[in-house]
């Protein structure tokens, strides 16, 4: 589902979808894993489930160790990225297993109010950036160089782009920098938001299959790159500091060493989760292999991770050492 964050809706509209969501609003009192774990024993440990499939593989299975093997109860919560960072010194959240990037969350929550702490890297790398389909990428290489996007703005016009080429965005809570680049690139193209990345990967799928003209946000690991190989436009080079100023971007996005964050409270609980979420760690060949299983082959998330843990029993006692 990077990823720092502008978000469309405002604070009170994301409480509310995350509520809708099927997740606790920030502030509801649910029993917390810190509490339950500073004897040893596990108890209910809260995981944040932000929207995209390679997020919620990660949480399958770490999800699947803890109940399976630890005896813990695993509470997992619909909530939108950077709203699950305030659940974090009320105890609605223990974990979110995948971050990316964040620098002014991590500078809130972690440096100034100390109630989260970095739990390390998940082991894989994460990248956001502007893809094409195949066909395009053939057909008009040079589409591959923002700088001559405007010079095929018209192609990848929509009755929703007004008149401009459509951008086309996921779900708009997730890292975007892109009305920024649009504009300080002065590209003549518009973001519309499709909403989720299941309309993204729609999108990309079609447009391969009909040959469409298609620019959109993407990013890796991601399962369906291997279905349809989308091709990544150059855009300026990300050098350090390049993205200091939001408003002002005109870079491509950083490298990502996808980590997992977690309550304070949490990881000085004693809990054998704690334990096992730093320890967890894997490679983004994994993550694909769960995610395919759950996106395509629409097995349940606990059957996917079930089926990975099964096959990979060394990987999963080298993240049990020390529970």
């Amino acid at each position: 589902m990077a990823r720092s964050l502008k978000v469309v809706a405002s604070l009170a509209a994301l409480l509310l979808f995350s509520a809708a969501c099927g997740g606790a609003k920030v502030g509801e009192d649910s029993g917390s894993g810190s509490d339950a774990g500073s004897k040893g024993k596990c108890g209910t440990v809260n995981l944040a489930i932000n929207p995209w499939v390679g997020y919620e593989s990660n949480a399958a299975v770490v999800a699947y160790v803890a109940e399976k093997e630890l005896g813990c109860k695993v509470v997992k919560k619909n909530i939108l990225e950077q709203v699950a960072w305030q659940g974090f010194s009320t105890g609605v959240v223990d974990v979110i297993i995948e971050n990316w990037g964040h620098d002014d969350l991590i500078k809130k929550y972690i440096t100034d109010e100390k109630v989260a702490v970095d739990a390390g890297s998940t082991g894989v790398p994460g990248k956001i950036g502007w893809f094409v389909p195949p066909w395009l990428a053939k057909e008009h290489p040079d589409v591959l160089d923002w700088k001559n996007l405007n010079k095929y703005a018209s192609q990848f016009k929509t009755s929703e782009s007004g008149g401009k080429g459509q951008l086309l965005d996921g779900d708009p809570s997730y890292v975007t920098r892109d009305a920024a680049l649009v504009q300080n690139l002065k590209l003549n193209f518009k973001v519309v938001y499709s909403g989720s990345e299941t309309a993204l990967i729609t999108a990309m799928r079609q447009a391969e299959q009909q040959k469409k003209w298609l620019i959109m946000y993407f990013y890796t690991p991601q399962w369906f790159l291997n279905e349809v190989p989308a091709v990544n436009v150059k855009l300026p080079a990300y050098t350090p500091g390049c993205d200091a100023d939001a408003k002002k971007i005109a870079c491509d996005y950083p490298e990502y060493d996808l980590n997992k964050i977690v309550s304070k409270k949490f990881a000085d609980s004693g809990s054998p989760a704690a334990t096992l979420v730093k320890n967890f760690k894997w490679t983004a060949e994994d993550q694909n292999e769960v995610a395919k299983s759950i996106a395509v082959d629409k097995v349940s998330a606990e059957d996917a991770a079930k089926k990975w843990v099964d096959a990979n029993k060394d990987k999963v006692d080298a993240w049990l050492q020390g529970t």
